[in-house]
Order: structure tokens, then sequence, then C-alpha cells
């Protein structure tokens, strides 16, 4: 009989049948002979015609309330103050990101997992697609002077922290991003990784006692050096000490510089930063990705189909991009994504310049926000998507209110401040990536919440504190130091994938060995 499904929910079995009507019986173990002549009249009659249309139904409307929530705070702080257009840019496109994450199960954690544990390349690939379209996209921003974007410095630190960030990404099952889009779909675990990398960031940067032993000299006198204003301590805190004293020492390259060209120009935008840049390197990493983890199963299909002999230059190419259309659901969101975080640059840089200003920091200031500024006035805004820096700052906030002064150092009181999350930009966009989570994760019945064992939340914990510290060390996370950096032919970008690809492997490589090692015991325990 066409249209017959189980379904398990609570102490009850439903039995499901193409005409609507609905069976139930206690599930305690008793057999249901599921036939076209079931006696009806054993299990009783129960007619829920249409609950799974009205559970879409219901899906639909609490993601239209998210979206409707989102639009009624726009168009109301718009109403009080203009100057709220530029928080509800950053809205907006937190919203598309959210969306795009959710749709293609965007996480780089769950990206390097899938491909070390079991061969599985999907969402490398789809990252890297995104990548490539980022920076076309970024490449016409960046030629019509409108970019946003600040390279960052070059050095083996970049690898040593996505060494650290890949680790902890794979401990907590998902990375920065991909945890905020987890916890739109409900995932309690995932809601655990923010906070711990929350807290973990905003401590991380002002600690400073006997951690001070381990900084070199040569850090603490080119920190000193700097003549930093007197309201930084740089002396108090080794991270200072580290940022002023080592990172700001470090070369700043980007591909079209090393080339000889100006990143401006139309020239070193698309041949030095993209085409260099990210195009050649990015179809390396992809053909390594073939060879080793998609091309053995692609010949065995070869072999099934009846092909023989040494696989032809055309097969290899034809499975290479059968390799890059393997999932059609990633590839699309990382087209939406790639074009969205080169349009962000581009507006925010538009509202700047209507605004006057050239950063957050004045703009709160003409709405009548100064609490929390830096002491050059200014907040954190990258002007494109970053992510783990304002959930520092939130953290940072409620630190400060609590009495911990935490704006002697370079990380909150010279660079990004601790507004009032209720007005910080960047806030927005994280808030709203969840929210854009939900809404797709609602529209695709794939909400729901759930809540972690005491184990995987240890290890949410433990990731999301390595998480936390490596993207301070890196200067951003998956997003901000990786894909968003190799996206603008900044050369740090690659080093800190460098780094995030082999942690990733040496935290699914842990994982094999502690996985083994407790089922081994739990085997041993068995009494036979």
């Amino acid at each position: 009989m066409m249209g017959r499904q189980l379904f398990f929910s609570g102490q009850q079995m439903t039995v499901r049948r193409a005409n609507c009507l609905f069976f139930k019986m206690p599930a305690n173990g008793m057999d249901l002979a599921i036939s076209s002549n079931i006696d009806i009249r054993t299990v009783g009659i129960r007619r829920e015609c249409f609950v799974e249309d009205a559970v879409n139904v219901n899906n639909r409307r609490w993601a239209l309330g998210i979206i409707g929530f989102f639009a009624l705070i726009s168009a109301a702080t718009y109403a009080y103050s203009e100057y709220y257009l530029y928080l509800s840019a950053y809205l907006w496109f937190g919203l598309i990101y959210g969306m795009c994450l959710q749709y293609g199960r965007f996480c780089f954690a769950s990206a390097f997992r899938d491909l070390f544990a079991v061969g599985v390349p999907r969402m490398v690939v789809g990252i890297m697609i995104a990548t490539v379209l980022f920076s076309f996209v970024s490449a016409f921003v960046t030629a019509t002077g409108m970019s946003t974007f600040h390279a960052a410095p070059t050095g083996v630190h970049a690898t040593i922290a996505g060494l650290i960030f890949g680790v902890g990404m794979v401990f907590a099952g998902g990375c920065a991003s991909g945890s905020l889009y987890k916890a739109g779909e409900g995932k309690g675990v995932a809601m655990i990784v923010i906070l711990s990398i929350s807290v973990t960031q905003a401590i991380f940067v002002d600690v400073g006692g006997w951690f001070n032993k381990l900084v070199p000299d040569a850090w603490r006198v080119s920190a000193i050096a700097k003549k930093l204003p007197p309201s930084i301590t740089v002396t108090d805190g080794w991270v200072d000490q580290y940022l002023a004293g080592y990172i700001w020492d470090q070369p700043i390259k980007k591909f079209s510089k090393l080339l000889g060209m100006s990143d401006a120009s139309l020239q070193g935008a698309f041949i030095g930063d993209f085409l260099v840049g990210v195009v050649i390197p990015a179809s390396l990493l992809l053909l390594v990705v073939y060879i080793f983890w998609y091309r053995k199963n692609y010949r065995k299909k070869l072999l099934a189909a009846g092909a023989a002999g040494a696989t032809s230059l055309r097969q290899e190419a034809t499975g290479y991009w059968s390799m890059m259309m393997s999932s059609k659901r990633t590839a699309v969101a990382g087209l939406v994504l790639g074009i969205a975080c080169g349009l962000q640059m581009f507006v925010i840089e538009g509202l700047r310049i209507k605004y006057g200003v050239k950063n957050a920091g004045p703009l709160l200031s003409k709405m009548g926000f100064d609490f929390g500024l830096s002491v050059k006035g200014t907040v954190f805004d990258p002007g494109y998507w970053y992510v783990t820096t304002q959930e520092a700052q939130w953290v940072g906030w409620i630190l400060q209110k609590l009495g911990w002064d935490n704006m002697d150092n370079i990380f909150f009181g010279l660079n990004n401040g601790i507004p009032n999350p209720a007005i910080n930009p960047a806030d927005w966009m994280s808030l709203a990536l969840i929210g854009g989570a939900a809404v797709m994760a609602l529209l695709q019945n794939e909400f729901k919440w759930s809540k972690p064992t005491w184990e995987l939340a240890t290890w949410a914990m433990i990731g999301g504190a390595l998480m936390g510290i490596g993207s301070r060390l890196g200067l951003g996370c998956n997003v901000g130091a990786f894909f968003v950096r190799v996206a603008m032919g900044d050369t740090s970008g690659w080093l800190f994938g460098i780094g995030m690809i082999g942690g990733a492997f040496i935290g699914v490589k842990f994982f094999n060995w502690w996985t083994e090692r407790k089922l081994a015991k739990e085997m041993a325990s068995v009494q036979f």
C-alpha cells in the first residue's frame, strides 16, 4: 500500500497511511503487523490528517516570524535614528550568511573531519568554491576603492594559531561559524561552544602575572618602544607584548604586492590577489583532494561501468568536475555566500562614506553611545564577515560591568573596545546569523532542540577554549583569519589554513584513538 510510514514519538508508535488514517498503540514491545488488511479495531483509529503539513506550516510561520522580527528591528531603529541603517546592514548580511551556512551545511570542522575520517570531500570543495567566488567579487570591490579589508601580519604565528584552532574545532564538533549556525538549529552543544569561545577570549587577552615570564625580552623591549597610550599597560599582559612586540613587527604580504602590483588596481586585484593568490592554490588543493580521496572511488565506478586500462586525461577531468559538483546544495550555498561576502564590503564602505566615518566608533558617538569605545574612539568594525572578536566583546562588556577592568589591554582598550552588545554592529551580524540558520532549518524541517550529553559538553568547552586561544593568536578564526584573508589575497590566510588543516588532522586522529580506547574498555568490562 502506497504512503505507509512508521513514526516513533514518546511512548507511542504511529502508523500513517495514504488515506490519512492514523493508528496508534502503546509501544510496549507488542509486534504490529503492517499489512493492507490490518485490523484497525485492534489498535484503534485516530484521524490526524495532514499533521505533517501542519508542522510544516507552523515552521514556516516561525521562519517568517524571525524575518519579520528582524525587519521590525530595522524599521523601528531607523525611524529612531538613520544611523541604525549601518547596524541593520550588518544584520541582513548576517541573516544571509546564516541561511547559506545551514543550507550548505558549511562547517570547517565537519569539512576536514569528513575528509580525514571517511574520505568525503564534499564540504572542502564547497568551502573552496565559496572562497574563489568571494575573491572574484572582492576583486571588483577592491578595484573600485570600496574595500574595507586590512591585511594581517604574516609569520609562523599564523600557522601555530591555525593548528591550535584546528584541533579545537574538531574537539568541539564545529568551527566558530559552524557553531553559530548549529546553534540556530537548536543544538545545545553548539551554544556551549560559543560560550566557551567567548569567555576564553575575553580572559585570555587580559591575562598576565606568571604568564609574563614566558615572554621573550625582545618582545617586551619592542612593545615598550611603541610608546602606547598610558592607559594601555603593555607590560602587564603577555598578549599585549605578543601583539605589540611581535605581531606588529611582522611584514604584511599580499600576493599582488609580492608580484610588484598595486592591490587597488585591476591588474593587482584580479591577477595578483585573485588568480595567483586564490584560484591557483585552491585548484591545486582540490587536485590533491581529488587524487588522494576522491579518485579511488571514481575509478571503481569507471571499472564497474566497463572501462578498462589507464584512465584518460578526459576521464580524469570529468572525475575532477564530478567531485566539484558532488553536492549541488553545498555549491549553491558557496555561490551565494561568496557573492554576499564581497557585497558586504561594498555596502559598508558606502555607508561609511554616507555618514562620514571610517569606523562604527564615531558613528556610535554620533548616536550618543560613548561607553566602551577604545582610546582611539573606535570599536571592532571589520566591514566584512567576522565571528570571534564580537564574541569576546560581549563577554568583555559583561566582565567590565561586574568590576573587571579589562580596558587596559591592546585588544579591548586600544583596538576593539567593548560597546554595549545592543549597539555593536558585529553583534547584530552574529545574532542574525543564528536567526538566519534557524529560518533555513525551520523551512527544511531540520530545527530541533537537542540537549548535549556531559561528555559532549566537556569536549565542547575544551574545543571552544582552544578555538578562542587560536583566534586571538591568529587574529581571527576560520572566517576572519582564513576565509576572508585568503579571498583577499593575504598570504597569512593560507598560513593559518595550513595550520588549521594540520590541527584538524591531529584532532581526527586523536578522536579515533580515543574512541577505540573507550570501546576497548567497554568491551573489557562486559561479562561473557
